[in-house]
């Protein structure tokens, strides 16, 4: 399986390197590589997340990193990572890439 990155998906972890790298930028850059890193793990076990508990019913699943939540959406042949946010956050549907 291979793993898709939304743009969304792209953006978030920009911003959350930005924030993250006003404080300390080896730190935000290493955050954001565990991140990728264990959204391309999902290529080997993509059932690894869990369940999304905000949208019931929407075969999206999330996989927790640290304060941050990966959501994904697996498919036959490839998982596609929609967004990467805050842990403490919901997930509202809107916020999902347009497509979605």
């Amino acid at each position: 399986m291979r793993v898709l990155w939304t743009e969304q998906a792209w953006a978030r972890l920009a911003e959350i390197e930005a924030f993250v790298g006003r404080d300390d930028p080896e730190a935000a850059s290493r955050l954001v590589d565990r991140l990728i890193d264990r959204g391309e793990a999902l290529a080997r076990n993509p059932d690894r997340g869990r369940k999304l508990p905000e949208i019931p019913g929407s075969g999206l699943r999330e996989l927790l990193v640290g304060d941050y939540r990966i959501v994904y959406r697996r498919g036959s042949k490839e998982i596609e990572v929609l967004t990467v946010f805050e842990g403490h956050r919901l997930l509202r549907r809107e916020e999902l890439p347009e497509d979605r």
